[in-house]
């Protein structure tokens, strides 16, 4: 049987006359040594069929053709009485990956990586993509500041033409920023610089924070952080010149340099505005936030260009092109800018989509825009639609883009995307002392049954103090126009003697409806009627106050209730409140029907500010008054407190304020509660609904009697983490009362989940 053989290994490609043979027609073809590669795939990849004339340069072009696949390692071509016979030898298989030594990442974070560069348990084996992958390992330390770490990999035949890999690593110890450099700076000195870098050298949060550890992109973001500083406080022509990062041989220590250039510091020297603005010059103007004189600041520079721009969007231009345009004059030191408005063609909203609300329909999240399809882009209404969507809280996420349609110039598309959470809360408070151990409350809410924006609550409270049965409902679009209804219905049965206020036993029914009108775009009112009918039981220990309203009202009493509210918010977002504030205005009347004769008024006001782009400062105060009219005294059940999570946190709840002959606290008239807090994120956690904070908390009741001096103020400070988490807000505090006193009741750790103060 004679064979002749048309090419070899791959270094013979390129035939020569030693190897050379008449051109022949192909018969059959053969494919010989495959084991895991099936014939189809190779007759797929082969660039010669059967009836083909074969010659020398289709037999290279075959050979290079199978070995382009990766599949093989060595490929040969004989003919055989015109039969091509393809002998092939396999790459082996991968059958495992073992990782040894690693400490710092997760394995399956490592192999997704590795996956990622072409290493991956089943596939076939090539040393080429073996380095690929340990060079992706050492990036991944290098990353983390791991310079010194080293990688064996040992490589094992097993049968069936499989191997089997093994990373062994020794990770060493992460390499420190010994020291930083400024090289150039004279308007500042190096350590007002180095501190507004997140890079740093060793100090006693290192091991916390990591910024010891050099990274490409910190040290990218510091730069950034130097830039605009100097740019922002006039330095037009400041630069980063170069940078040098070295490491010592060993591995352990890093040192940074950083050359800049300062320039001279500019002023303003003039402010104009060209083009065609649309509007007046004056409004344009007004809006400019640079005026000639001022020292050169880029940040205000972009802010005006926003502005403008903003302002613009306001009229439909969308596309608005916003440019200021520098003339340097360097001997004065001196800048003046020009602002070129080209507002474009103007752009109105073709469609408006909702996507992610799997739950909630469409309209419940449609009626909250404040623009329609078809109408004008209008950029603040676009704002204020997603702010309004963002409120309804029936969502973790909302985000809102504009993409402009394509193969237009004067059309544009809303996209809000939402992210559903769980509106159905069960809300629980809870707190632990010495003397009531654990304390707990609960009830069951849904915001937006079936995903039709109506709230419903129904609360089922047995705690050894009050056993509440309630259920609510809320439609906040009783009409078109955004007038909202609902009613409450209860029944409450209380029993206090386990509890910091005057011993008495109640039990309450009652119910009333209510009703809220929307007047301004962040503003509305509210008002409602409610009826309700108290009996009350005095027990061993009770106050003479319960038993001389006993005396005046009897243990029997029936109580018609007229409310009136008003409410304004303009916070920017409900998930994650970084500006805007909340007030609320409340009174509360008995009608001259039956033998109740009250008022309670209670206002309250939160300011939120943003320190930073991750840090917010809230500001929150309340105040409340009540009294009898018609020479009658204020039900004692409508008596202020305060204490625990809400007002002040660190002492017992409602514990604070006069107190009767038996330290038990009374309530009061008035009521006053100031709390300071600043919202920062968590540290590692991206999440945006978490959040910790510190605070400092203050607030006093008083008697009809009682001046403020007599009552005191209770002040506290401590640490909180709040979680708007799918089953409703939580907050966990833990207080330190300030200026304790001996009748007080202290309740340092406590906890509340579905609402905040």
């Amino acid at each position: 049987m004679n064979k002749t053989k048309l090419a070899g290994m791959i270094s013979l490609l390129c035939i020569s006359q030693a190897w050379a043979i008449e051109p022949f027609i192909v018969k059959d073809i053969r494919i010989e040594g495959a084991q895991r590669t099936e014939a189809g795939t190779v007759f797929s990849y082969l660039p010669v069929k059967v009836g083909d004339t074969m010659d020398e340069p289709q037999a290279a072009v075959a050979i290079r053709a199978l070995y382009a696949t990766g599949f093989f390692k060595d490929v040969r071509l004989e003919v055989e009485q015109g039969v091509l016979i393809v002998l092939v030898k396999e790459r082996p298989s991968i059958a495992s990956i073992k990782l040894n030594g690693i400490k710092d990442f997760p394995n399956d974070k490592l192999k997704e990586s590795m996956t990622q560069v072409g290493l991956a348990e089943a596939r076939i084996f090539d040393k080429g993509v073996l380095e690929k992958a340990v060079q992706e390992l050492k990036r991944q330390y290098v990353s983390h500041g791991k310079y010194a770490v080293n990688v064996k990999t040992t490589i094992s035949d097993l049968e069936r033409n499989r191997v089997s890999i093994v990373f062994d690593v020794v990770e060493g110890d992460a390499s420190k920023i010994k020291q930083i450099n400024l090289v150039g700076n004279h308007a500042y000195k190096e350590a007002e610089l180095l501190d507004m870098m997140k890079l740093s050298t060793p100090d006693w949060m290192s091991w916390y924070s990591k910024n010891d550890q050099y990274s490409k992109q910190k040290l990218s973001a510091d730069m950034e952080t130097m830039r605009s500083f100097y740019m922002d406080n006039g330095y037009l022509e400041f630069n980063i010149d170069s940078t040098q990062v070295s490491i010592t041989p060993d591995k352990k220590d890093i040192y940074i340099t950083l050359n800049i250039t300062e320039g001279e510091k500019y002023t303003i020297s003039k402010v104009g505005v060209s083009g065609n603005t649309l509007i007046a010059k004056e409004e344009i103007e007004k809006i400019i936030e640079v005026k000639a004189g001022d020292t050169f600041s880029r940040k205000a520079l972009t802010e005006t260009t926003r502005k403008i721009g903003d302002r613009l969007g306001q009229e439909g231009y969308a596309l608005a092109n916003v440019n200021a345009i520098p003339e340097l004059d360097k001997e004065k030191h001196q800048v003046a800018f020009n602002f070129v408005v080209d507002p474009g063609q103007r752009v109105y909203i073709r469609r408006i989509n909702v996507v992610g609300n799997d739950k909630t329909r469409d309209e419940v999240i449609r009626r909250e825009f404040r623009l329609v399809e078809g109408a004008w882009f209008d950029m603040e209404k676009i704002k204020k639609s997603k702010q309004r969507v963002d409120k309804l809280d029936y969502f973790s996420e909302v985000d809102l883009e504009t993409p402009q349609v394509q193969g237009t110039n004067d059309q544009m598309d809303v996209k809000i995307a939402v992210k559903e959470k769980s509106t159905g809360n069960i809300s629980i408070g809870a707190g632990f002392s010495t003397s009531e151990k654990l304390t707990l409350m609960a009830g069951v809410t849904q915001a937006n049954i079936f995903g039709s924006g109506k709230h419903v609550s129904a609360q089922i409270n047995t705690s050894k103090v009050n056993q509440v049965y309630s259920l609510s409902f809320t439609d906040p679009y009783f009409t078109d126009e955004g007038v909202s209804s609902g009613f409450d219905i209860y029944k409450r049965n209380t029993d206090s003697a386990s509890t910091a206020v005057t011993q008495f036993s109640s039990h309450t029914i009652g119910g009333g409806i209510r009703f809220g009108v929307p007047i301004a775009e962040d503003i509305g009112i509210s008002y409602g009627m409610a009826f309700e009918s108290t009996e009350l039981f005095a027990a061993t220990g009770s106050s003479p106050r319960l038993l001389q309203y006993i005396n005046n009202f009897g243990s029997n009493t029936m109580n018609l209730m007229g409310t009136l509210g008003w409410g304004k918010d303009t916070r920017d977002s409900a998930i994650n409140t970084t500006q805007g504030t909340v007030q609320r205005a409340f009174m509360e009347v008995a009608m001259p029907v039956f033998d109740m004769r009250y008022y309670k008024l209670n206002y309250q006001h939160q300011w939120y500010h943003p320190v930073t782009s991750d840090i917010t400062l809230l500001l929150n105060g309340e105040t409340g008054v009540a009294g009898g009219y018609g020479g009658k005294p204020l039900p004692f059940l409508k008596n202020f407190y305060a204490g625990g999570v809400g007002s002040v946190r660190g002492y017992d709840s409602n514990s604070l304020g006069p107190r009767d002959v038996y330290g038990q606290a009374l309530g009061g008239t008035s009521r006053v509660v100031a709390n300071a807090e600043l919202l920062f994120p968590v540290p590692g956690v991206k999440e945006k609904a978490v959040r910790l904070s510190g605070f400092i908390d203050s607030g006093a009741v008083y008697g009809p009697g009682d001046m403020p001096v007599k009552a005191g103020m209770r002040y506290s400070t401590g640490v909180a983490l709040t979680w708007v988490s799918p089953m409703g807000p939580l907050k966990f505090s833990y207080g330190v009362p300030l200026n304790k006193q001996p009748e007080d009741k202290v309740q340092k750790f406590q906890f509340s989940m579905g609402s905040m103060f």
